[in-house]
């Protein structure tokens, strides 16, 4: 299937590693420029040195910011723009907020949430919107979670927080559909990341348990009974990037291999 991205110039987050990394990954594969970000200069080249051993010609813009920091986030979006002429694609992206229960979470806690889960995903869309408007064509896709339609036990700041991205994503979906700009989040449940190896390690201490007896459990608790790749995320969210989702806006899709235990 010809996604119509190739050419098309986009701007992913946090994509020096895990669920980021793989969607620079796709979109570059899919023929699209990216531009890449870290607060780490060392690991957002090593990435970008990656992609292009994958995707040789890949045109790539490897910037650091810090997502918590609003103009920092602008200045990413403004020059990914800069360097390839144009921007057609946001996607979203931070690491997930500390874990823990409401016995183990400061308000501190949930105050650093707000900055680097909430806020840099609304400082990013705010940046990107003035560039997807002047090209009379835009896609922005929110990496959440699956909090964002199931609180899970132990993630008291994501299961506040990725709930009102929806609401947010939900309400400019309305505001922008007229002029060709979609919106939409994809909602991954267990997946092979570098934060899902972070949550084990945070069960396991504050419960005495096992990492292995934890990732059993993850996988007994999926339908498919196995835990997803970032791969198969960003699949879904090159779609949603592309020309054949044109009429796909406002919408929250699960990646979760049938965990939700909801209808919607």
């Amino acid at each position: 299937m010809n996604l119509g991205i190739k050419g098309r110039a986009a701007a992913v987050a946090a994509s020096s590693q895990g669920l980021g990394f793989a969607c620079a990954l796709e979109l570059a594969r899919e023929g699209a420029m990216v531009a890449m970000c870290s607060r780490d200069r060392g690991r957002i080249d090593d990435a970008a040195a990656r992609i292009r051993a994958q995707v040789p010609g890949a045109r790539l813009h490897a910037a650091t910011a810090d997502l918590s920091v609003e103009n920092d986030c602008k200045r990413f979006v403004d020059d990914a723009a800069r360097e390839f002429g144009r921007l057609d694609i946001l996607v979203t992206n931070s690491g997930g907020p500390a874990p823990g229960s409401f016995d183990q979470t400061t308000l501190d806690d949930v105050r650093r949430g707000v900055d680097t889960t909430l806020m840099s995903a609304l400082s990013l869309i705010a940046a990107a919107v003035p560039h997807l408007r002047a090209g009379g064509f835009g896609r922005i896709v929110n990496i959440l979670s699956i909090t964002a339609k199931q609180p899970r036990p132990n993630l008291l700041v994501s299961n506040t927080l990725r709930p009102a991205i929806v609401g947010y994503s939900k309400a400019i979906s309305n505001e922008l559909a007229a002029e060709g700009i979609t919106v939409n989040n994809v909602a991954p449940a267990f997946t092979h990341t570098e934060r899902l190896t972070e949550l084990a390690e945070h069960t396991s201490r504050t419960q005495g348990r096992e990492m292995a007896d934890i990732f059993r459990d993850w996988e007994r608790s999926i339908p498919m009974g196995r835990i997803g790749t970032p791969e198969e995320l960003s699949a879904v969210v090159a779609f949603l990037c592309s020309e054949r989702a044109s009429f796909v806006t406002g919408a929250t899709i699960q990646v979760d291999g049938g965990s939700f235990p909801g209808l919607q």
